[in-house]
């Protein structure tokens, strides 16, 4: 029985608001069919995708997998190296990423070949973990400078009720205990003690 060799193609964005168009003419151009191009719009940090998953029960011996650059099918070291074995060894299929020449299963098959390949396969799937972390390192520095800045993320607070200074007053003064002073304010005991820790420290009292 003969089998049918396909070619397909693997595009992934990390956000609905990023742009394909680069990924997709790269793949375009080796003429693989467009209802054989899958695409994520999901972060790399794992492998739980919904078109990924569809594409690797797809895939038969003998395929043939195209992405534009090892990035684009993960960010997780690990993961990637268990991912790309499953699809070369358990699937049987070659891939071929096109931002690096040298990762291409269909070249170097003998022992030399696989060997190059490997380490070009675990040292870009490092750099490409590594970028994934100094995303989310920049990502908080510039939070926490915007912070630093008073740039104020997430909901604002709702306004503090009313009769809030009345409350406080008394609670202060020991006349009333924190949980009537909160009763007062119709917030929770833990609410009106977090409001009041912010309302001390913007010198409000």
């Amino acid at each position: 029985m003969i089998t049918t060799k396909s070619t397909y193609g693997y595009i992934r964005v990390s956000t609905r608001e990023q742009n394909e168009d680069r990924q997709l003419v790269a793949l375009r151009e080796m003429y693989i069919p467009e209802q054989n191009i899958y695409m994520d719009k999901q972060s790399g940090k794992d492998f739980e995708r919904p078109r990924y998953k569809i594409l690797v029960k797809k895939l038969r011996q003998g395929d043939l997998l195209y992405i534009k650059s090892i990035d684009r099918l993960g960010r997780n070291y690990e993961e990637i190296q268990i991912q790309w074995r499953i699809l070369t060894k358990e699937k049987g299929i070659d891939i071929v990423v096109l931002d690096m020449p040298l990762l291409d299963t269909r070249r170097g098959k003998d022992l030399m070949g696989t060997f190059l390949s490997d380490i070009v396969l675990q040292v870009l799937s490092f750099v490409a973990e590594n970028e994934r972390t100094n995303i989310r390192q920049r990502q908080k520095e510039g939070i926490e400078a915007a912070k630093a800045r008073g740039v104020q993320f997430g909901r604002p607070p709702m306004p503090l009720p009313a009769n809030y200074q009345s409350a406080y007053q008394k609670w202060k003064a020991g006349a009333i205990t924190a949980t009537a002073a909160a009763k007062e304010c119709g917030m929770p005991l833990s609410t009106f003690r977090y409001r009041t820790e912010v309302y001390e420290k913007n010198g409000l009292t």
